[in-house]
């Protein structure tokens, strides 16, 4: 057997699992990262995947995986990051146990992600907001779910995976409610809740009734909601929002554009953008800058507020004659 295959073994089960803890979610990306990886490089070496050494996952192989994933399979730039990122992580473990195979994993770790441009972020105004909460139909136990879903998810800012795992015992009511749940990274974090959310909250917990454990916001059959109900359901109320909000036509609105419109949201109140990288669980700050960029009122304050090239400064004089008489005092 070749070094790759006890290697990329133990990477999983001594690295990721027992050393890192990381969570599902990032073992099944790296995982199918490395399913794709192999495929490609049996495909081209003709060699099974259990045959195959790291000297046959030399840089230049894994730079042509790596353009196969975007003009064979269509991928991202983002998702082509990713995968290198898993590769790299990869070979970081090997280069610890087969120090023979240095001058290999070292030109496979040299290899630098791709830039690529950021587009603006999408967020919903204050009318488009409270238009997308007037869609679900409250007369029905499905709408009154979704509106509260909705509410939270735009209060809080928390992920469609966060939503998705919260549990009734999440939520705590009373004098400083909250929710409470584990984020990207196994991190617990925990969000403060406006009155107005609390208040939805509270019915729809009276309404749920459900145990501890169980899911806050459950399908008909008590079972979590999946991504994908969550994302038909934001679609459909958007497309019945949009018939009373003009702004809405045409707009995708995703679990993450409600996320980007919490940010928006506090930033707008003149919340410090380390606050809000705190509220949304960012692990680096700068991840929350992309607000700043996003935020054209947040500029449009900050050049009113200097002095136009070529002008002549005046002397202050009070608009008013009781400010007149209160500056001659």
């Amino acid at each position: 057997m070749s070094a790759l295959a006890p290697t990329l073994q133990a990477f999983f089960t001594d690295r990721l699992i027992r050393q890192r803890q990381s969570s599902p979610n990032t073992i099944a990306s790296y995982r199918d990262t490395f399913k794709l990886l192999l495929g490609f490089v049996s495909e081209q070496t003709g060699k099974q995947p259990s045959q195959l050494d790291i000297t046959d996952l030399h840089a230049e192989r894994i730079g042509a995986f790596l353009d196969h994933l975007e003009h064979d399979r269509g991928n991202s730039v983002s998702t082509r990051n990713a995968r290198l990122a898993a590769i790299r992580s990869l070979f970081r473990f090997a280069a610890l146990r087969h120090p023979e195979h240095a001058a290999v994993i070292e030109r496979v770790l040299a290899i630098p992600p791709k830039k690529f441009e950021r587009a603006l972020i999408d967020y919903l105004t204050d009318p488009e907001v409270d238009a997308l909460l007037a869609a679900p139909d409250t007369s029905t136990w499905t709408g009154r779910r979704d509106k509260a879903l909705i509410t939270v998810a735009i209060q809080t800012g928390l992920r469609i995976s966060e939503l998705i795992g919260l549990r009734c015992a999440d939520l705590h009511l009373g004098t400083g409610a909250h929710i409470s749940c584990h984020g990207k990274g196994r991190k617990q974090r925990i969000t403060p809740l406006t009155r107005d959310t609390l208040e939805v909250l509270d019915r729809w917990l009276q309404e749920r009734a459900g145990q501890a454990d169980q899911p806050l916001f459950p399908t008909r059959r008590a079972t979590p909601l999946s991504r994908d109900a969550i994302e038909r359901r934001l679609t459909l109320y958007t497309t019945r929002a949009s018939s009373g909000c003009v702004t809405l036509h045409g707009k995708r609105i995703s679990a993450h554009v409600l996320r980007h419109t919490a940010a928006m949201r506090l930033l707008h109140a003149g919340v410090d953008t380390s606050v809000i990288a705190l509220w949304l669980g960012h692990e680096n700050v700068e991840t929350t800058q992309i607000y700043l960029h996003a935020d054209l009122a947040l500029k449009e304050r900050a050049i009113a507020r200097v002095t136009p090239p070529n002008s002549i400064p005046s002397r202050y004089r009070p608009p008013d004659n009781i400010l007149n008489f209160l500056d001659s005092l």
